[in-house]
């Protein structure tokens, strides 16, 4: 009997050695920039038209007298709907390397650089992304962008296209002419960024409880960003629309385009164009993080499920 239980007796189980936790899977700076530079092109596809109603109605005081509405009415009445796509070319071809540089870069800083996580270093993480592309790409883009939208809306066009106003403006004034209006969009740049990261986070953070599904909480908390950045800086905005603009010689100077506006127009002419700005960077900004942080998750995943 004796041998019986013991011929019966469960045999102790080995445990088998735990499995190595899988890697967390991230996505570094390289994927975030070309993530970026995605999300840039269909970002301006779509909001275009408020961009170019802004230009014209901070290029022009009897435009903007007219409202961002009649504005619309009267480019569509003269040049047909493809008329709200004037100097779309210089947008779109810069838009990709933009959000490239900006997501690139403030990935970069977040991971290798100011990596606590707080508000303070979100905010400077935004102002280096905004300072990065406003050096590499926004100020030759917004300086050909408002140029060709200048051009195309005066009595003797000199520019027949995109590249044909690039070679113009190189030729004419050299390198630095497609830099016009650099140190405005320097701040404009750098601060945008730095408000928008910081309220897109904290409104993201704010709502995530409330709201179940991960792009709306993107796009609301995005919107929110846009407007928040867009009413503490139109007037850095203006005076760089009027910097980058055909009669840039008018002005010695950030200094002195700010206090002639201020001369001729008073306060109120520092937020000119900010109607169909506000509907313009609230769409941008709305689309831009919802479309990259979708995409991020989607890359997120499907590195998670290779790893």
């Amino acid at each position: 009997k004796e041998a019986t239980k013991k011929m019966t007796s469960p045999q102790p189980t080995q445990s088998k050695p735990a499995e190595p936790a899988k890697p967390a899977a991230k996505v570094g700076p390289m994927i975030s920039a070309l993530i970026g530079g995605l999300t840039g092109a269909i970002e301006i596809s779509c909001t275009y038209p408020t961009e170019y109603t802004k230009t014209v109605m901070q290029l022009y005081k009897e435009k903007n007298a007219m409202g961002a509405v009649n504005v619309i009415k009267d480019t569509v009445k003269t040049g047909g709907f493809f008329g709200l796509y004037k100097g779309y070319s210089a947008l779109l071809m810069f838009s990709v390397p933009k959000n490239y540089t900006r997501f690139g870069t403030y990935t970069y800083v977040q991971e290798n650089i100011l990596t606590e996580r707080n508000r303070k270093n979100n905010f400077l993480c935004g102002l280096c992304a905004g300072a990065a592309e406003a050096v590499v790409v926004v100020t030759p883009q917004e300086t050909l962008k408002t140029r060709l939208i200048h051009d195309k809306l005066s009595a003797e066009p000199k520019y027949r296209n995109l590249f044909h106003g690039i070679y113009t403006i190189i030729q004419n004034q050299g390198l630095g002419g497609c830099y016009k209006g650099v140190v405005p969009t320097l701040l404009k740049q750098s601060s945008n960024q730095g408000v928008r990261f910081v309220v897109f986070e904290d409104t993201k953070k704010a709502l995530s409880g409330a709201i179940p599904y991960q792009v709306v909480v993107d796009l609301v908390s995005g919107g929110f960003a846009g407007f928040c950045s867009t009413m503490a800086n139109n007037p850095v905005d203006v005076v760089k629309t009027k910097m980058q603009g055909i009669d840039s010689h008018k002005y010695n100077g950030f200094a002195d385009c700010f206090s002639q506006i201020y001369k001729q127009n008073g306060v109120k002419g520092f937020y000119m164009g900010v109607g169909p700005r506000l509907v313009r960077v609230i769409l941008d900004v709305s689309l831009t993080f919802a479309i990259f942080h979708q995409l991020k998750r989607t890359v997120t995943n499907f590195i998670a499920n290779k790893l």
